[in-house]
């Protein structure tokens, strides 16, 4: 296991890199930064050179994208146009995110895995098919009409929750927003668990233990739950990223000032420094995630082996 960890941490590196080339060139091939910065007005050349040098846009794109991964390894990833260092806002709104995300995986692990296990158990009858018309219905209506809907609903109508969050951003008032956010999430996870409990279920070892007169439940949980589980860890280790990174809408409606809202920010007034930043370190959150969904397979099914 420990060679497999190594072989796994070393892999990551080209992939970072490249990645976060390819982010680099992206988000400056998008326009001039610092035309950006003065909108409308053309600015003074004098300036925008000045500006350019002190920025290291006045070099190669391979030359400035070396220049970011040096400060970024010194933990430096630079200065939004604000004057406001990029570590400080990934610092603010980082936290608000993870608080969204958690909350988010909780819905998407208890509802969508407790619903797809219960269907997938009696597939074919009419909770089956009622489960699987309700994911289909939330997979098909986009997160903005859902996110309006509740936050009218339930914010402003019944007052069961804050139709805007505070810039705390404290759990209680993240529980209506990171519903929005995990529908589209947890009506796949239903379906994913749903699909394998019901394939499962038909499988020898399943049998063998019902042959054997092991409790129900510990046919479900030990046995078929386990190694059902595995497509839905797959899911749940990409989506964490996604909806770190996806949540701009969600984050727009309730007024949440995390990742999304400063990505939406930037992009809106072409802040390549902060995208960047940002980005970089969702790719660092996806690698690690994808990292720990691989060592979860060993413990999940014991059958699984590293070399």
């Amino acid at each position: 296991m420990g060679r497999y960890v190594i072989r796994r941490l070393l892999q990551m590196i080209p992939v970072f890199i490249g990645s976060t080339f390819l982010i680099f060139v992206m988000v400056f091939a998008l326009g001039d930064p610092v035309a950006a910065l003065f909108g409308d007005h053309a600015p003074d050349p004098a300036t925008a050179a000045r500006i350019r040098h002190d920025l290291y846009l006045d070099h190669s794109l391979p030359a400035q994208y070396v220049h970011y991964m040096a400060d970024l390894l010194s933990g430096n990833f630079g200065q939004a146009f604000s004057g406001q260092p990029v570590t400080e806002l990934i610092g603010s709104s980082f936290p608000v995110t993870i608080r969204l995300t958690v909350v988010a995986i909780v819905f998407e692990i208890v509802i969508g895995v407790v619903v797809g296990v219960i269907t997938g158990m009696k597939r074919g009858k009419p909770v089956d098919t009622g489960a699987l018309l309700l994911t289909l219905v939330v997979i098909s209506v986009p997160t903005f009409v859902t996110g309006y809907a509740l936050q009218y609903v339930f914010g402003v109508r019944l007052g069961w929750a804050a139709s805007s969050v505070s810039p705390s951003a404290p759990f209680n008032e993240l529980v209506l927003p990171g519903l929005v956010l995990a529908l589209v999430s947890l009506a796949y996870v239903t379906r994913l668990t749903r699909g394998s409990i019901a394939e499962n279920i038909r499988a020898d070892y399943v049998r063998t233990a019902v042959a054997k007169g092991l409790p129900r439940r510990r046919v479900i949980t030990r046995h078929l739950l386990r190694n059902s589980l595995i497509p839905v860890v797959t899911f749940l280790g990409t989506d964490i990223g996604a909806l770190m990174g996806g949540a701009i809408v969600t984050e727009r409606i309730f007024n949440i000032h995390g990742v999304g809202f400063q990505l939406y920010q930037g992009i809106l007034r072409n802040n390549s420094p902060t995208v960047v930043g940002f980005v970089t370190i969702l790719v660092i959150v996806f690698l690690v995630a994808n990292l720990l969904v691989d060592l979860l397979y060993a413990v999940l099914d014991p059958r699984i082996r590293y070399a």
